[in-house]
């Protein structure tokens, strides 16, 4: 029955469980409250009964001392008693009337032995036989005569059960308002909390595995004080957060096929002249031995291609996953001596361009893979080679700030667009929109450049400033 109940009480909701709790703890607090109200009540009329039967001796204490019994005005229901106790045991004197002692004398008997030995007045409490509850009082009248009064308490018990029942009425009133006005104001004070549930519920209806999920949804009721103020913005900052992590996963998955797309379309091209090549021996024109060499050469030369793309696609990967694979080799070198070395290659491939170096009188040791940056210079250089034209100068400066390096590459040529300075380091990424490979290469050397010098701990940027292309290199200084 109790684990029924326990269950039962567990399906409730919240503020309905609260509400009774809320009950519950009011009533002990009025059970607490109405029991010392009783009980100090009743001590009160007891001693205003005590205090009663004390005058009402002290007048019929004269009345004995002069007559010998009890005479005069008497009160309706109290009984009265008088004990020789000259002796051991006290001796009951005959009464003026028969009713002014109750059948059951023993009761009174009693206290008149109890004040004799404690030799002061004493109160009892006593249940007397067919008359119900009384009060006894015993005094001394005089040496050697006790005089017992009992006087009814059936207006102490007529009064403490009104006072109770009054009680019970207006407890049980006062908790029937209390858990009502308090299941409202919980669940007013809740709502926000159910609008919580509400939100998540209608977030559960949306299908994340969409590419382009959102979560539009937010806990916007207001109210509930401030703890459900921080929860509601713990809970709208959480989905602040899914609804980034969805835009950041559509993002990279929209990444992830374009570069499936443009690394199949920049692997199909080479292949399909791989093939066509190889198809033109299965003619004997081929098989001359001028055609065949034209051939072979051409072979080579889009096997090389797609060597150098897979090749850079297998450094991004590997780049990708340095945790597991770093593919650096590193040591202490000198990057002014490197610059130098990779503007000497630059000026004998490109002659056409002018190219002037600015660099410190000594050397500017680094820990770094030497040949993973000459790769990055090459590759920056010869980028403001292939697009500027020919005569356009080219410098280089190195420089060491503080705790980094830095090196600006810069050519004075027409400049990048604006609206590509942005994504001159995505992969496959190309200005020149006809995606022509002569001057626009595969797309990765950029990308291929900036995940180099982010596993050196350094970064690479384009300066955003019209005019002409200007790269920085920036690697830390040990």
């Amino acid at each position: 029955m109790i684990g029924k109940l326990r269950l039962a009480f567990r399906r409730l909701r919240l503020g309905t469980r609260l509400a009774l709790g809320l009950g519950a703890l009011s009533l002990v607090v009025f059970a607490v409250v109405g029991t010392a109200l009783t009980t100090y009540m009743r001590d009160y009329l007891t001693n205003q009964l005590d205090d009663q039967l004390g005058l009402a001796q002290v007048a019929q204490s004269k009345s004995i001392a002069q007559s010998g019994t009890l005479q005069g005005k008497k009160y309706y229901r109290w009984y009265y008693a008088v004990y020789d106790v000259s002796g051991r045991a006290p001796k009951l004197r005959s009464p003026e009337e028969s009713s002014d002692q109750p059948r059951d004398i023993a009761p009174l008997t009693s206290l008149a032995k109890q004040q004799i030995s404690e030799d002061t007045e004493v109160l009892r409490t006593v249940h007397l036989a067919g008359k119900g509850e009384y009060r006894l009082r015993a005094c001394a009248v005089e040496l050697g005569v006790v005089l017992v009064s009992a006087a009814p308490t059936d207006d102490i018990d007529d009064t403490m059960r009104r006072l109770i029942g009054v009680q019970v009425i207006a407890f049980a009133l006062a908790l029937a308002v209390l858990v009502e006005f308090g299941r409202r104001m919980l669940r007013r004070g809740l709502n926000p909390l159910s609008d919580m549930a509400h939100t998540a519920h209608g977030i559960t209806s949306h299908d994340l595995t969409e590419s382009a999920a959102r979560l539009p949804l937010r806990a916007d009721k207001q109210g509930g004080g401030p703890e459900v103020e921080e929860l509601r913005t713990a809970f709208n900052t959480m989905l602040e957060h899914i609804d980034d992590s969805l835009a950041l996963r559509a993002e990279a998955e929209q990444r992830l096929r374009r570069f499936v797309a443009d690394a199949s379309h920049e692997l199909r091209t080479p292949l399909m002249s791989v093939r066509g090549y190889a198809d033109l021996f299965q003619y004997a024109a081929a098989n001359a031995p001028e055609e065949r060499d034209k051939h072979l050469r051409r072979l080579r030369a889009e096997a090389a291609r797609m060597g150098v793309l897979l090749d850079d696609l297998l450094l991004l990967a590997r780049l990708d996953a340095a945790e597991v694979d770093a593919p650096l080799r590193l040591r202490d070198a000198d990057l002014v001596e490197l610059v130098e070395d990779a503007a000497s290659a630059f000026r004998a491939a490109h002659p056409d361009h002018p190219l002037a170096v600015t660099s410190p009188s000594v050397p500017l040791a680094l820990r770094m893979d030497p040949q993973r940056i000459r790769q990055v210079l090459d590759n920056l250089l010869t980028n403001a080679a292939v697009h500027t034209p020919a005569g356009t100068p080219v410098t280089v400066e190195v420089d060491g700030e503080g705790d980094t390096a830095v090196v600006r590459i810069e050519d004075a040529g027409p400049g990048i667009p604006p609206a590509d300075r942005e994504k001159v380091f995505d992969r496959f990424y190309r200005v020149d929109k006809a995606r022509t490979r002569d001057r626009g290469g595969s797309g990765l050397g950029l990308s291929v450049a900036r995940s180099l010098i982010r596993a050196h701990g350094g970064t690479v940027t384009l300066d955003d400033r019209p005019g002409p292309t200007v790269f920085q290199v920036t690697l830390p200084v040990p």
